[in-house]
């Protein structure tokens, strides 16, 4: 059996007071015996800090409104551990996370990022939030041993590669911050590793409307980073080509309905259901996680929200994205001469 390593367990916090109590009573639940928990509040106006203040925690409190990454980094280079743990006030450790992350880190090659994922069923009730678990689940575990990037909501680093990096960056988009952190560091020699086991119960209170507009947000940041990134079509996660395949299939599915309403000729709703079976098949292991998990009563409604909806949802973030990096990029301020 390996060692208990010194985890330091790092939180943002930011207007989180319906989550932080809960995130924090999960995370002092942990059967394992060796850590901190250190909560940087990022200038909230709600009672946060109150809330906070009942667990034994460290608390770090900024002085003015800066971001999820300088919460983050704040709290990481002030961190004790010989391994860093991010998470979210929004997410729930399980009682063993922290134990199997120290058995992870005694079997990785040094300068390896470790990542976790949410659990497949998240920890509040409802169609729309078991439906984003299990599709964040499912798009972050399928390249397991080659994941693109790693997602802050479950990351464990080690102190000293994390203190090389200089750590997350504080001037960018307002999300997506650590795709871009591990993305860097994987140019710069470090291991990306996905460990299903390491898990987050996530805390959505999602209803139909806070889904789609989850999707629209992600999209348009992810899309903006992509285009700058040249990645536009990497299998990435959440960003995977199933869902892009999706997309494209929505819009398209879209089209030909607009032109049968008005050419009113029935040509073009034939290839409708070729389109949807297609679907289906390209993303036939969402699929099968929806039916393993929800069962047959939910993988008909998932399916068809995630083929029509949400996929739309994306398209819209994604055209939206396109639009704002183009207005960005149209009169780039040019560099001066060294």
């Amino acid at each position: 059996m390996s060692l208990e390593k010194y985890v330091s367990v790092v939180i943002p916090n930011y207007n989180s007071a319906e989550t932080i109590g809960k995130c924090l009573e999960a995370a002092f639940a942990s059967r394992y015996g060796n850590f901190e928990v250190i909560v940087v509040d990022d200038h909230s106006e709600d009672n946060s800090i109150e809330i906070i203040k009942r667990f034994p925690c460290r608390l770090i409190s900024l002085d003015k409104h800066s971001g999820a990454s300088k919460a983050r980094n704040t709290g990481a280079f002030q961190s004790r551990g010989e391994i860093i743990f991010f998470t979210d006030s929004d997410c729930l450790l399980n009682e063993d996370t922290l134990s199997i992350i120290n058995s992870t880190f005694s079997k990785v090659e040094p300068h390896t990022i470790v990542g976790g994922t949410y659990a497949k069923k998240s920890y509040d009730k409802g169609f729309f939030n078991l439906f984003q678990s299990l599709f964040v689940y499912y798009s972050e575990t399928k390249n397991a041993k080659n994941p693109d990037y790693i997602a802050a909501h479950a990351m464990v680093i080690d102190r000293e590669t994390f203190r090389r990096s200089k750590g997350f960056p504080e001037k960018f988009l307002p999300i997506i911050e650590d795709v871009e952190f591990t993305h860097r560091l994987k140019r710069e020699g470090c291991i990306l590793l996905m460990n299903p086991e390491i898990q987050v119960r996530h805390i959505f209170n999602f209803t139909f409307y806070r889904s789609m507009k989850n999707a629209v947000r992600k999209s348009k940041y992810w899309v903006m980073y992509s285009m700058r990134n040249k990645d536009m079509f990497t299998d990435s996660g959440s960003s995977s080509t199933e869902l892009k395949v999706n997309v494209a299939s929505a819009f398209l599915s879209l089209l030909l309905l607009a032109l049968w309403i008005l050419s009113q000729k029935n040509i073009f709703l034939y290839p409708l259901p070729f389109l949807f079976i297609c679907n289906l098949f390209v993303s036939k292991g969402l699929i099968m996680t929806f039916y393993e998990t929800g069962g047959a009563l939910f993988i008909a409604p998932a399916s068809i929200y995630y083929t029509v909806f949400y996929s739309l949802s994306v398209g819209t973030g994604t055209i939206a994205g396109m639009a704002k990096y183009f207005l960005n990029n149209r009169n780039p301020v040019k560099k001066r001469p060294k």
